[in-house]
């Protein structure tokens, strides 16, 4: 089992796990990236937390079949409740494939149990909201230290490395979190692309907007500002 065995967004997300991390990978999708981590040798241990039992029955069929029970453990339960803090001693997460709302939901409530200790780098891959994801991790004291966009089945699928920052605050502007702290800067042919597609979508709901029954007036306002400033990192 072959990490090109990976999908492209999990290959991504696989590439910023630190060599002999001890990993969580929530929602982890019949375990295949802590698998493969632990067939190369990446990895000191995992756990692989699914919320639902066929999955969850699914992920443990699949260590078992590669015998990685000593590397691996599969763990059924909700968000970062799978995590032992004390006795796992998890050094990364893993969290791939949700919204960036979702992510920040099961990242907050971990926080909320002190099962998120702020010692673990945070691997995230969202789908959608990632603004919502870097404003709780910037609200939480969290440096984003890479960013990274992957394109697979012609969607975009963005990748964002945090880690507990030193200091209290975190300076950002505004696109920072709209656009991405690294990304903004390099200015990818791919993010070039995201935003423009993004532009073109927001100009048609604006269009589509007077159309309806009700008063939509804020949202207008609201997708008006968002149009100029897409339009003005796209210069």
């Amino acid at each position: 089992m072959k990490l090109k065995q990976l999908s492209l967004r999990l290959e991504g997300a696989a590439s910023y796990v630190p060599e002999g991390s001890r990993l969580a990978d929530i929602g982890s999708d019949h375990a295949y990236l802590p698998c493969v981590l632990a067939v190369e040798g990446k990895i000191k241990f995992a756990v692989a937390g699914e919320i639902i039992e066929g999955p969850f029955r699914i992920a443990e069929n699949q260590v078992k079949r590669l015998k990685l029970q000593n590397e691996v453990v599969v763990r059924l339960g909700d968000g970062l409740n799978v995590i032992n803090p004390e006795i796992d001693r998890i050094s990364a997460i893993t969290i791939c494939g949700m919204g960036g709302v979702l992510i920040a939901t099961i990242l907050d409530e971990g926080y909320q149990i002190g099962k998120l200790t702020g010692k673990e780098r945070l691997i995230l891959q969202a789908n959608k909201d990632e603004s919502d994801l870097r404003t709780w991790l910037i609200e939480h004291q969290y440096q984003i230290i890479a960013e990274e966009l992957i394109e697979e089945n012609s969607k975009i699928y963005e990748i964002i490395v945090a880690e507990k920052a030193a200091e209290s605050s975190i300076p950002f502007l505004a696109e920072d979190i709209a656009f991405g702290f690294h990304l903004r800067k390099e200015r990818s042919l791919l993010f070039i692309k995201k935003w423009t597609s993004e532009l073109a979508k927001n100009k048609q709901i604006l269009v589509d907007l007077p159309k309806s029954a009700t008063d939509q007036s804020e949202k207008i306002q609201a997708f008006t500002i968002k149009i100029a400033a897409i339009e003005e990192l796209l210069k």
